[in-house]
């Protein structure tokens, strides 16, 4: 095994070495740059969910109901930048820029397959997907006007993701999360503008909400397309060869496919657990979506810790350094305890005042806190459980990350959510997701260290 204490290694454009050096350094210097890009990115769906408040209980019921195909969508497109990210970090910790200029082109030729395909369904599904979902006659048209724009502007959501995901993988977070500060920048500004009709601006309503998001979007596509080309020169524009397209496609859907599974898991179990909540009304579903976005925000430190460290395994795989893969998990756990520990305590003191902020209703405001004071003490056993998988999907191994989503959510969660609901009503459903996270934390935990055992006593990579 390779190891080495040595500066790092000088490299083109904005990538960096992570094989060597200080680990906590190069933690620090993934993860920062992910906790601005974020907050800017969970911060503009924030600023929708603020704005459109001022419009009413309605419309915010309608915006809260579609966080789970949002999500989805998302969490599509978050899979195959993992796989991406996955197999051109290991190849540039081998130290092979062909092979990195290759899998980065192929695997934007492969998003372009998947936003044609998943566009199509989803114009043609909203409707049913919806009523599903339980959209009453009263919110369905307002969620027709959100997600008809939405789905247009979906290309420019697909491609940032996985070019951004590919300039990470070469050790550069700095950049993506500089485009995502912009596009949050550009989102909170045009959203009072385009839905409240200010400045001789139309008032759109909700339909304003949803432009201002594709407009935003475009700029993270215009902005990660120029790295790649011009700056990282990591496009490659021939006629692509067949066999080298279907081997690149091969590598990158081998983790892209099980992490696009599980990262749908995780808003299809929202959308169940949305469908539960609904039965109580629509202040319920108002304080659900104020309460998982103040969430999103809270969960920051963990987000970017899980997303900074797939680049440091996935190089560091690559160049066969696996006491430092060992080591670098062993941090990231750490960090997530302390960090789940600080957050539950402020949200458990401070969720009525920031609820508050979105909506004035009683009810909406005990709903929403209730939430915040029973699901952040788990936060930590999610982070462990994050950061697991995230180390799993990095070296190529995507099974273990695909069983632990699969037993939080529909073997714990989602059946504690169904008994929580009979016997505790909101608050046993809010119960259920606090157990959850912390039984899978805990079996995230054991695995990975079982695993990484058996691995670095083995000494050898996974292909």
């Amino acid at each position: 095994m390779a190891t080495s204490t040595s500066e790092e290694t000088p490299t083109k454009g904005g990538s960096r070495n992570l094989t060597e050096g200080s680990l906590t350094r190069h933690l620090l210097g993934m993860s920062l740059p992910m906790v601005i890009g974020l907050f800017a990115v969970i911060a503009f769906n924030v600023a929708d969910t603020y704005f459109i408040a001022q419009l009413g209980t309605e419309p915010l019921a309608a915006i809260s109901l579609t966080f789970p195909v949002v999500m989805g969508f998302g969490s599509l497109t978050m899979g195959l930048g993992v796989g991406a990210s996955s197999v051109i970090a290991r190849a540039f910790g081998q130290g092979d820029r062909q092979q990195v200029r290759r899998l980065t082109t192929h695997a934007l030729l492969l998003c372009l397959v998947v936003v044609a395909f998943f566009l199509a369904i989803g114009i043609l599904t909203i409707e049913p997907l919806f009523a599903v979902l339980g959209a009453k006659p009263k919110t369905m048209p307002l969620v027709k006007e959100y997600m008809e724009i939405w789905y247009i502007g979906v290309l420019f959501l697909v491609i940032p993701m996985v070019s951004n995901g590919a300039i990470r993988a070469i050790g550069d977070a700095r950049f993506p999360a500089m485009v995502m500060v912009v596009a949050g920048l550009v989102n909170f500004l045009l959203d009072p503008l385009l839905i409240f009709g200010m400045y001789g601006f139309p008032k759109l309503g909700i339909r304003g909400a949803a432009i201002a998001t594709v407009i935003s979007r475009m700029v993270t596509f215009l902005a990660s397309m120029w790295v790649l080309q011009y700056r990282e020169k990591l496009l490659e524009w021939k006629l692509p060869v067949w066999n080298e397209v279907w081997t690149s496609w091969k590598g990158i859907l081998y983790v892209g496919v099980p992490s696009a599974g599980n990262q749908i898991v995780n808003p299809l179990s929202i959308g169940i657990i949305t469908a539960i909540l609904s039965v109580f009304g629509t202040h319920t579903l108002a304080a659900y979506g104020v309460a998982t976005r103040i969430e999103s925000i809270s969960m920051i430190g963990i987000f970017a810790v899980s997303a900074g460290i797939a680049p440091i395994v996935g190089q560091n795989w690559g160049a066969q350094q696996l006491d430092r893969v060992t080591n670098i998990l062993r941090i990231g756990f750490f960090w997530c305890m302390g960090y789940g520990i600080v957050i539950a305590i402020a949200l458990y003191f401070t969720a009525p005042w920031l609820v508050g902020h979105f909506d004035k209703h009683p009810e909406v405001i005990r709903i929403s806190s209730s939430y915040l004071m029973l699901v952040p003490i788990s936060y930590a056993g999610m982070g462990i459980f994050l950061v697991s998988s995230s180390t799993f999907n990095a070296i190529g191994h995507p099974l273990p990350s695909t069983v632990l989503t699969l037993l939080r959510a529909f073997v714990l969660y989602v059946p504690l959510a169904y008994l929580g609901c009979y016997l505790y009503k909101e608050q046993g459903v809010f119960l259920a997701a606090s157990i959850a996270n912390v039984l899978v934390g805990l079996a995230a935990y054991i695995w990975t260290r079982h695993t990484y055992k058996a691995l670095t006593s083995a000494d050898t990579p996974a292909p």
